[in-house]
């Protein structure tokens, strides 16, 4: 049976005062005017950014005077709106019959610091799974969050997903520990103005022969926008660059017979794990004077 999935991933005006209940409404009614968009274009799938309801501004958190960095007093946050406009990211999840994955804020018990995290909510409008961010910033570490331990990996329709949030792009062992989990496309969703990042995104595409979907704030698009990029490093869609809110939309079929995707998942990602897996040790010579020598032409 042939898998394929329609891909949505979006990028949202990320707001940064989480004390202003008004500012966590307008996130979740972004989010959901996108998630009616994807499902009416055919998504199974959408892809929200880092904090698509609220990502704290480090110094809007602070317990110390105004514009110092000190611990975040997250008694601050109205907890109880969060968890409504979650809710309703759900509730839709389940009319529109669509999969949903979404940056926010997951509290913990007090004393212990909340995890920033991705929510994957399933067609069925349930909470299926959370990813906790496992490599925090130093800010993040300091004065603002638990950090997560595991990686996550959940199917819709056969197709496999890994995530990833923000500054864990700098960790290639993330992205090589997702390949050996035998994933089909990793989500990468962000809060930063970085073309750098969107470029390491495009390149674990091409490392390890997966999808991946990038999703950042909209109001970082100038730089770089949300995009879905191939195995093989191609860009398959990619949002307006005008700092407005937007999806780009791509299908996921791993049986395509578009070439170079097909080359890509079906000898490059091959190859690679046998490569890694010894291929070489009986080809190696020893004792050879031609080899070991390395100053002689």
């Amino acid at each position: 049976m042939r898998r394929t999935l329609r891909l949505a991933v979006a990028q949202t005006t990320v707001t940064e005062d989480p004390t202003d209940p008004a500012n966590l409404r307008g996130s979740g009614e972004e989010i959901r005017r996108l998630m009616r968009e994807a499902g009416g274009a055919g998504a199974r799938l959408v892809q929200f950014p880092e904090g698509a309801i609220t990502y704290p501004g480090k110094y809007v958190m602070s317990s110390g005077p105004p514009g110092t960095l000190a611990a975040a007093d997250w008694s601050r946050v109205d907890w109880s709106v969060m968890r409504a406009e979650a809710q309703s990211v759900a509730d839709l999840a389940g009319e529109l019959g669509l999969w949903v994955v979404f940056g926010s804020i997951h509290p913990l018990t007090p004393p212990h610091r909340p995890h920033n995290s991705l929510y994957v909510v399933s067609d069925e409008g349930a909470l299926a799974a959370r990813y906790d961010k496992r490599y925090l910033s130093h800010t993040e570490l300091s004065y603002l969050y638990t950090p997560g331990t595991d990686p996550l990996v959940f199917e819709i329709d056969g197709i496999r997903f890994g995530t990833a949030l923000c500054i864990e792009a700098n960790f290639p062992e993330l992205f090589e520990q997702y390949e050996q989990m035998d994933v089909d496309c990793v989500l990468i969703s962000v809060m930063v103005d970085d073309a750098a990042r969107a470029a390491l995104a495009q390149a674990y595409a091409t490392l390890y022969s997966y999808w991946v979907g990038y999703s950042v704030p909209a109001q970082f698009s100038a730089t770089a926008p949300a995009t879905i990029t191939a195995p093989g490093g191609r860009c398959l869609a990619r949002c307006h660059a005008d700092n407005r809110p937007g999806l780009a939309i791509a299908d996921i079929d791993p049986d395509t017979q578009d070439t170079d995707i097909g080359i890509a998942l079906r000898y490059a990602r091959p190859w690679r794990r046998t490569a890694r897996a010894g291929l070489y040790d009986n080809h190696v010579v020893i004792g050879d004077g031609r080899s070991d020598a390395r100053t002689a032409f």
